[in-house]
């Protein structure tokens, strides 16, 4: 009887003991899953998340940084080189020189140091000229201009300088032509033959501010390479201020790309070799 009562004291302290366990155990768990100890994952997520965050702010910076610069560099509303044109005996002289009044080193554009593009004031004379160097920025080319009013364009590309290509006046002997009488009207047939050579032009839609294809149809003649390439194109607006020089979209194609800024008439000059000789083909065109 003893031995019976000393055997469920016995099972009764280890059920007891084994209940107080438990619920420690349990007490214990809940303690972990307290939100005040959540707080430290929640807190490192956070930190990575803002991390990242940085991270592409860092990264967005730094592009609109250099976004920013490669748009200024291509956007210069002034120049940082000064270009004069005199004309005397049929000689040419023009004077390039940076905000320094020293001469700025000239890279070479398709073979040429310079490109020298004169038009009379009533867009009908063109010429497409490459001066010598001569030193100290000067730079000549003999040539003999008729007396009249001249739009004269230093095509240029100065090392690490902005340059714009801007008209520059030149006045030759007393008969002086000017902008104003310009009576351009758009051609309504776009074949033009030169020195029995024809040459006929489609574009794309002529639409300010859009991308704009001209194609150069040479009639099964392939083009002499010039100047390192099929063809040049040179456009101005009406009023010789605005100068565009395009070169071929590929190199065995006379297709040129280019863009309109505004609507309005355009002179299209389109320069191609036949025979060892450069022929300059017009068309007027107008831009909606």
């Amino acid at each position: 009887m003893k031995q019976k009562r000393i055997l469920t004291w016995t099972i009764s302290a280890i059920v007891y003991l084994g209940l107080v366990i438990g619920g420690y155990s349990v007490y214990a768990s809940v303690g972990n899953n307290n939100p005040a100890d959540n707080h430290s994952p929640t807190k490192n997520n956070h930190e990575k998340k803002e991390a990242g965050n940085e991270q592409v702010h860092s990264d967005d910076h730094t592009s609109q940084k250099n976004n920013k610069e490669h748009s200024d560099h291509g956007s210069h509303s002034e120049s940082e080189v000064v270009t004069n044109v005199k004309y005397e005996n049929s000689l040419i002289t023009i004077d390039v020189k940076d905000q320094n009044q020293t001469a700025p080193e000239l890279e070479i554009s398709h073979e040429k140091i310079m490109h020298l593009i004169i038009v009379s004031a009533d867009l009908k004379e063109y010429y497409h000229l490459h001066p010598e160097e001569k030193g100290k920025g000067m730079y000549t080319q003999k040539f003999n201009l008729l007396d009249n009013s001249y739009k004269v364009f230093i095509d240029i590309k100065p090392k690490n300088l902005a340059y714009q290509v801007n008209p520059v006046e030149l006045h030759v002997g007393n008969d002086h032509g000017t902008d104003q009488d310009n009576s351009l009207k758009p051609d309504t047939n776009l074949t033009k033959t030169i020195n029995e050579k024809t040459v006929e032009l489609a574009t794309t839609k002529l639409v300010a501010n859009d991308n704009v294809t001209l194609t150069f149809d040479t009639k099964g003649i392939t083009p002499e390479p010039y100047l390192e390439a099929l063809g040049h194109v040179v456009i101005l607006d009406e009023k010789g201020k605005k100068f565009v020089h395009v070169h071929p979209a590929s190199e065995d194609k006379t297709i040129f790309e280019t863009k309109f800024d505004k609507p309005g008439i355009y002179k299209v000059w389109g320069e191609f070799k036949f025979d060892g000789k450069v022929n300059n083909y017009p068309f007027v065109i107008e831009v909606k």
